[in-house]
């Protein structure tokens, strides 16, 4: 007898009695189940019928129709790749917009295995990868994720109908994280792509895949969590946002399906999840069909992606760093860092800044403006509308083209200080300072040295080797002359520092510790 029946029977065992009071139970059973019906007959829900259910069947029956019309252009990716021991988790460049696989979400880590060379000739490891794919024309395009296919030596993906086709890689957008890859079939079924810019968060939404890659062919359903999510990952701040986030289950292996609105339109592609442990926790992220669309349609005609560019790092207007800017609303975006001879620079934009138009369209946070531009072609002739200083000006550039680039520096000075007030200590930039930070030559300012825990400068997100480069506005050229600055601004006033990081130059406001004393060294 299996182990589950005998536990059934020794609990039945333990409700027997003894056989005299049998009947007297018999008798007040039988009393409390006619109390028990009566009051059961008495308080029965209505039957179920078409009447009651029809609302819910309605909404069956579309889902089942959406599902119907949109699987069969959902394929399986199958993909093998080639790493090298010797160059382990390094050698693909990184799955999501150029980021090392190791920031990428847990579950996305397609093919990036370590090494394990021992000493004897390395050989090279081949693993395999599964993810999804949605086909966007009769003649065997699809799309898919980028990361889904990057460093692929072979492709192969299955259809719905279980055909199995070869497929090549036509184009990437890496920045995007999109790629195309075609079949050679004919009449494929297809599916069609909607409007994301129209997408409100609550809208129902559909999400297609193969999740784990074992289970082909998926479809889960939720709603539109968010619209317009920025981009996570700050070790690529030139990477879009603008995301989609939904609540429909996405999980490693849905990288690269379509994620369908209500009437079955494509609106996004499944890309990532925020997760710690690996599987779906409630927040699915999807490309925008806005972006996905534009992308896919210069990879198919051109076999390549260009993307407009301004040579400016930017943050959102926020309520604490508005006033600083004498902008009227916590709306806009802040230009950071001008590039030397970037469109932007060429155009007399200057730090500062503060973009509320494009071409008369309004910018509400720095996630627009960088997809707004980053959509654009380059030479691209805009109109900016900005505020100076509180003013508004007109700026007309001409947007360029976004190629990688790095950047590196030399020179500087000594001399450190120390700032009780924002919990912080400062030095100069010395030219073995500057080499060992890795900051560019275009930028000036101080080093942040350490940073006292629980501080106004710990609270802002400061950190040793951060440079500040302005103290409200103006210009810091030595330790000396930030402690200065920082003297001269009263007490309980709030602090807006420019700091350069390794993810690029932005505003921060702190909130200094009045109760501290200022004295340098």
């Amino acid at each position: 007898m299996k182990t589950t029946t005998n536990s059934l029977v020794a609990k039945a065992k333990g409700f027997a009695v003894p056989a005299g009071a049998a009947a007297t139970l018999l008798l007040t059973a039988s009393f409390l189940l006619g109390r028990g019906t009566a009051q059961t007959a008495a308080s029965d829900p209505p039957p179920l019928n078409t009447s009651t259910l029809s609302p819910l069947i309605s909404v069956d029956n579309a889902v089942e129709a959406i599902a119907a019309r949109i699987t069969p252009a959902v394929v399986t990716v199958y993909v093998t790749a080639k790493a090298s021991p010797d160059q382990g988790e390094q050698q693909n460049g990184g799955g999501f917009g150029g980021i090392p696989p190791q920031d990428l979400p847990p579950g996305f880590r397609f093919f990036f295995g370590p090494g394990n060379g021992q000493g004897q000739q390395q050989q090279p490891q081949y693993e395999h990868a599964v993810g999804s794919g949605v086909i966007i024309s009769p003649d065997g395009y699809i799309i898919t994720n980028h990361h889904v296919v990057d460093g692929a030596t072979q492709i192969k993906v299955t259809l719905d109908d279980r055909r199995i086709f070869p497929a090549r890689v036509v184009g990437i957008d890496k920045l995007n994280d999109l790629a195309i890859i075609k079949i050679n079939a004919t009449d494929l079924p297809t599916a069609t792509w909607g409007d994301s810019t129209r997408l409100k968060p609550g809208e129902t939404v559909l999400a297609f895949g193969n999740p784990f890659g074992s289970f082909e062919f998926s479809v889960t359903r939720g709603i539109v969590s968010a619209v317009n999510r920025a981009n996570p990952y700050e070790t690529n701040r030139r990477t879009p946002g603008d995301f989609i986030q939904t609540d429909a289950a996405i999980n490693p292996g849905n990288s690269g399906g379509p994620l369908v609105d209500s009437y079955g339109r494509v609106v996004g592609i499944d890309t990532f999840i925020i997760s710690d442990s690996g599987s779906f926790a409630g927040a699915g992220f999807a490309i925008p069909s806005q972006i996905a669309e534009a992308s896919a349609n210069q990879i198919i005609k051109t076999g390549t992606v260009r993307h407009g560019y301004l040579g400016i790092s930017i943050e959102d207007v926020t309520p604490e760093n508005a006033s600083f800017f004498d902008v009227p609303n916590a709306s806009g975006a802040i230009v950071g860092e001008v590039t030397p001879g970037s469109p932007a620079d060429q155009g007399g934009m200057k730090r500062g800044d503060v973009v509320r138009e494009i071409n008369g369209r309004t910018i509400d946070n720095a996630s627009a403006l960088q997809v707004t531009v980053s959509e654009m072609a380059p030479g691209t002739p805009i109109h900016l509308d900005v505020l100076r200083d509180g003013k508004p000006v007109t700026l007309n550039v001409t947007v360029g083209e976004f190629h990688a680039n790095g950047e590196q520096a030399e020179n500087g000075e000594s001399g450190q200080s120390q700032h009780a007030r924002l919990g912080m200590s400062v030095q100069n930039l010395t030219p073995d300072l500057r080499q060992q930070l890795n900051v560019p030559t275009n930028i000036q300012g101080v080093a942040i040295q350490s940073v006292r825990s629980g501080s106004g400068a710990d609270a802002a997100g400061l950190a040793p080797g951060n440079v500040i480069m302005q103290v409200n506005r103006h210009p810091v050229t030595s330790a000396e002359e930030f402690v200065n600055q920082i003297h001269a601004i009263p007490a309980g006033k709030n602090i807006l520092l420019l700091v350069w990081s390794q993810g690029g130059t932005g505003y921060v406001v702190v909130q200094p510790n009045e109760n501290g004393s200022n004295n340098s060294q």
